[in-house]
């Protein structure tokens, strides 16, 4: 099957969520060739079989464009909800009482129930709890083993299964339900890419997660609780990336704590060679109209603009009426951004100037040769994805060629800024490693013939973390083969 050659004009990535308007193999190739890098699949609405379905139509696209698709699972987690009410729905008055509790049975404008027994005892007198996403707002009056009397300080209609959120306390919940753990599994088993942890509170529910996934699966931590941003440093540390998922994070926090948070976490991620997604509401009116606001766009501007490695899309490709709409926006709104001259000023602001390895230090000269030369493209072979990963925090100005032999990896890395994963058979000569990267890069148009590329690679070959060679090759064979030393 001839190889459609396709490549991305921008090195953010876009993640599109899958659903009900885009679970079809026409759709999900549209949605690629829009410019969905990632598909992601959310385990709170589809069963094991949608998933599946879904699985193997992403599959399909990927041998049919023969281009490699990475696909995010993201597990419901502990999400706390209340019960049903009699009709369906109670209206809830400011001043009014209003109780929470363990019965199994109906709620009325009295009560109803939290069938959540082992929050019961972290609430204290004083203590907000946020219902609908904050719509409706609480305060605890007194909390007994069973039951917590509250005083309605913001009223509104409170209907069926309606999400709670209690921003002052570290719960004391598993990040796994009963359920996640089944669909932890399930999705180890299908081979899916990257994992996203809902309602991380600590490292150690990452940590979980990583002895039950047995290194199967990338694990991404979802940041959308003040308890996660507190513990922010020692959770980066054992995840392999982050989604700062500013739904539930913007409950529970002040709503203007989220930009600078968004900002320094993303700096953080960078810092320690992660990749970081934004995730929630980016251009959310495209639900229903197919233009975004003018406030979305600068959103999603922003997000680019502090270096962010992939921006996501939730609603509005799953279950809106212009999936394929949303991605081209972001694409083009990604492309535009990153031609402007003070996207790389800010970018290389940014900057770490802290280096501890020999890896390290090689691809920061690959970047300072590209940007200072003509340099057309640094191709680094990566087994497991860390020299991708180190290139990529680089934010070089030239685009990043992933080479590796592994499918695994080169999927891993579509999450990755301005990496374009290429698959390689497995070399044990530099001279071919060289070969193959300055075909990559004249086949997939990064560069033509005349050009020259930098090429990074560890010797020996296929030996995670050994990256020690540095390059400048030129993309003429003739050129490599006469002057290239084995």
């Amino acid at each position: 099957m001839k190889d459609c050659e396709m490549r991305r004009h921008r090195s953010v990535k876009i993640v599109a969520t899958l659903g009900p308007a885009s679970s079809d193999y026409d759709t999900i190739k549209k949605l690629f060739e829009a410019g969905a890098d990632v598909f992601r699949l959310n385990m709170s609405h589809g069963t094991h079989e949608e998933i599946e379905k879904c699985h193997k139509i992403i599959r399909r696209v990927e041998k049919d464009l023969v281009r490699p698709i990475a696909i995010l699972a993201d597990l419901q987690g502990p999400k706390l909800r209340v019960g049903t009410f009699i009709d369906g729905q109670a209206l809830l008055v400011a001043g009014d009482k209003f109780t929470l509790d363990l019965l199994e049975k109906l709620g009325d404008r009295s009560r109803v129930q939290l069938p959540h027994k082992e929050i019961y005892s972290s609430l204290n007198s004083g203590s907000s709890i946020l219902i609908n996403d904050g719509k409706i707002k609480l305060k605890v009056v007194d909390c007994k083993k069973n039951s917590i009397e509250c005083e309605v300080m913001v009223g509104g209609v409170i209907s069926n299964n309606k999400g709670v959120n209690i921003p002052e306390s570290i719960l004391p919940v598993k990040a796994l339900s009963i359920k996640d753990r089944n669909d932890l599994e399930f999705i180890c088993s299908l081979g899916i890419d990257w994992l996203a942890l809902s309602f991380v509170q600590r490292s150690e529910d990452v940590e979980e997660a990583l002895a039950l996934s047995k290194g199967r699966v990338a694990i991404i931590s979802k940041i959308e609780k003040p308890a996660a941003v507190k513990n922010f440093d020692e959770i980066l540390r054992v995840s392999d990336g982050i989604m700062i998922a500013r739904g539930d994070l913007g409950v529970e926090l002040p709503v203007q704590n989220i930009p600078p948070i968004q900002k320094q976490l993303i700096r953080k991620c960078r810092e320690f060679a992660k990749p970081v997604i934004v995730a929630t509401q980016m251009l959310e009116s495209m639900i229903m109209s197919p233009m975004p606001t003018r406030a979305e766009v600068s959103d999603v501007a922003t997000a680019i603009y502090e270096g962010a490695d992939a921006v996501m899309l939730s609603a509005e490709s799953a279950a809106g009426k212009f999936p394929e709409d949303a991605v081209k926006t972001m694409d083009s709104i990604a492309i535009e951004v990153e031609s402007d001259p003070n996207h790389r000023n800010i970018l290389a602001a940014q900057r770490e100037g802290n280096k501890e390895s020999v890896a390290d230090a090689i691809v920061s000269a690959a970047r300072e040769i590209a940007e200072t030369t003509k340099i057309k493209a640094i191709c680094c072979f990566s087994q497991s994805g860390t020299t991708a990963l180190l290139v990529s925090r680089e934010r070089p100005h030239v685009p990043i060629i992933a080479m590796t032999a592994l499918l695994s990896t080169a999927r891993r890395l579509c999450l990755t800024w301005g990496a374009h994963s290429v698959l390689t058979d497995e070399l044990d000569r530099f001279k071919m490693a060289v070969v193959n990267a300055s075909r990559a890069a004249v086949k997939y148009k990064f560069a033509n013939e005349k050009d020259f590329i930098v090429v990074t690679a560890g010797v020996p070959f296929n030996v995670p973390g050994s990256t020690n060679i540095l390059r400048v090759a030129p993309c003429d064979e003739q050129l490599i083969f006469s002057s290239e030393p084995e």
